[in-house]
């Protein structure tokens, strides 16, 4: 039925599309408001832009699914406006030994899950544990390697039970690192180390946060009306009402509607029927100056990979990534593909990130220019590659999810190799959770992907391209670069100089020497709101927005 409804709408929808033309982006006020138990609560309807991938904490790997996570579950600490780590199932910050490696954390007594059983520390014990069991294989276990043996059980060597986690008593949990991690408090309000109630998700077993309702909750919201990852359209967050903060919580019911195309979204925005919408491209360009358009700046840089253990096409050579390298042009992209504020990039690690601990300067402005455009030193490089290759013709497919930017950025790189380095290529638009099981399988010649700063330094993104990383989706490989990112996290942990320095040469060979991806543009979501909705905060690192302080004031 979900299906049918929102298909209709979209109907509707279409055939007033020309009708429209240029609006003045005020949306119809609307009565956001229901009754409830005889009493009115407050209604915020959204459009997302892409299905659910996965409930669990220790399956998700996108941004939707995270922000998902991030109203339904709660962890030590939640992010504040700022990107600062405030107490939440914890009842305030942890007390850290003097070498950086204990961490101890005392437990809100009132925290409870939505099926009544109180928030206790063995339900952070099991769900860390279940995290880095190889049979459970998260794609987040990473994460965990410094926490005490989490590496070794990852490899099968020690048993889960021997990670450094322990449960001190009902309300406290210990926690025990091999390694100082310099951000351990941002990874604490990150979902992959959320709690996991034991008797839920034993009950369900391997259809466990299949649908909402094999799902117990300790956050702000308990999710409703979601029937499965990768196909529902619809679901709804409703207030938690057993969550610990529940009179903070002003809005009863939040709607989510997954809306792929723009202008879907914005008639929808204008008819009244959604409060706050993504707009891109030209529709962008259009609202930029509109009252109610937000631009909002993500810690998210969208950027290009090559699967090199392709038997078809040859991306191992150095020269053929360097020729497609230097032959996109980012400004062009963000110009006049995307027209949203997003910002072309010169390396991998996005503005704002992390700064010099002794200069304060940000890692951008003290890295390279690495990723500049040059179609003269792209026809080099692609004459170099074929004569290696002994080949005249290269031709690949580019994966790309569905939605209208990223969509439309493949288009463009499709036009870009065939105008400037007579390259035929495809474009595959599929969903994000095929696109994500497609990558992780190895499945794709090129893919236009992203990376959201999952805490607030540089590893969260330099580390991805370790050779065995789950993320390293391409399979890029430098032993260099491997020996420059294991200094960091290991004898440069607390030395913050020498381990500024690590990351900026990593980066160097990772671009500049080996081509391995290509950065394309740190993404700036454009958003229509409805002025009368306040308190919605979005996160440029970690889980990427927060509606728990969410309030329509008319």
């Amino acid at each position: 039925m979900k299906y049918k409804k929102i298909v209709g709408s979209m109907l509707i929808v279409s055939s007033v599309l020309l009708l429209v033309g240029c609006s003045s982006g005020t949306a119809k006020k609307t009565d956001d408001s229901k009754k409830k138990d005889g009493k009115i609560e407050q209604v915020a309807k959204f459009g997302i832009p892409q299905e659910i991938a996965s409930i669990d904490p220790a399956k998700a790997t996108d941004k939707v699914s995270f922000g998902v996570m991030n109203q339904i579950y709660e962890g030590f600490y939640r992010m504040d406006e700022k990107n600062i780590p405030q107490p939440a199932g914890a009842k305030e910050l942890a007390e850290v030994s003097e070498d950086g490696l204990t961490y101890t954390l005392k437990l809100r007594e009132e925290s409870k899950w939505s099926n009544g059983d109180p928030v206790v520390a063995k339900d952070y014990v099991y769900a860390w544990q279940r995290v880095v069991k190889p049979e459970t294989a998260s794609e987040y276990a990473y994460l965990l390697e410094n926490v005490k043996n989490g590496k070794a059980i990852m490899a099968g060597e020690k048993e889960p039970t021997e990670l450094g986690i322990e449960a001190v008593n009902e309300h406290e949990v210990k926690i025990t690192l091999d390694h100082a991690i310099p951000y351990f408090d941002s990874l604490l309000a990150f979902p992959s180390f959320f709690p996991l109630n034991e008797k839920s998700v034993e009950e369900f077993g391997k259809d466990a946060f299949n649908t909402s309702e094999k799902v117990i909750y300790n956050g702000p919201f308990t999710l409703a009306e979601f029937d499965g990852p990768g196909s529902d359209i619809e679901w709804k967050y409703l207030k938690n009402k057993d969550y610990w903060d529940e009179k903070e919580v002003k809005i009863g019911e939040v709607q989510a509607t997954v809306i792929k195309e723009a202008s879907t979204a914005l008639n929808l925005y204008e008819d009244g029927q959604l409060d706050d919408v993504i707009v891109t491209g030209e529709l962008a360009k259009q609202y930029k100056d509109d009252p109610n358009f937000v631009g909002e700046k993500d810690g998210r840089v969208v950027y290009i990979d090559t699967n090199k253990k392709s038997k078809k096409v040859p991306f191992d050579n150095l020269n053929l990534r360097k020729a497609l390298y230097y032959s996109i042009d980012n400004k062009a992209i963000v110009d006049t593909v995307l027209g949203d504020g997003s910002e072309a990039v010169n390396g991998i690690v996005p503005k704002e990130l992390a700064l010099n601990p002794e200069t304060k300067k940000d890692f951008v402005d003290e890295s390279g220019k690495y990723k500049t455009y040059d179609e003269k030193k792209a026809k080099d490089y692609l004459e170099k590659a074929k004569k290696e290759l002994n080949t005249k013709e290269i031709t690949f497919d580019i994966l790309t999810d569905d939605n209208d930017s990223t969509k439309k950025l493949a288009e463009y790189l499709q036009g870009s190799f065939k105008d400037k380095l007579g390259i035929k290529t495809t474009v595959t638009p599929v969903t994000k959770p095929i696109r994500l099981e497609r990558t992780d399988k190895g499945d794709f010649d090129m893919v236009v992907t992203a990376w959201g700063a999952d805490y607030t330094d540089v590893s969260s993104f330099l580390d991805l391209f370790v050779t065995g990383n789950s993320y390293n989706r391409g399979e890029y490989s430098s032993k260099s670069y491997d020996k420059l990112i294991d200094e960091a996290r290991t004898k440069n942990a607390t030395d913050a100089k020498a381990r500024w320095k690590n990351y900026l040469d990593a980066e160097k060979i990772l671009l500049e020497d080996d081509a391995a991806v290509i950065p394309v543009y740190q993404v700036v979501e454009g958003h229509l709101r409805n002025p009368d909705l306040k308190g919605y905060i979005a996160h440029s690192a970690g889980a990427s927005y927060e509606y728990k302080y969410l309030e329509m004031k008319k």
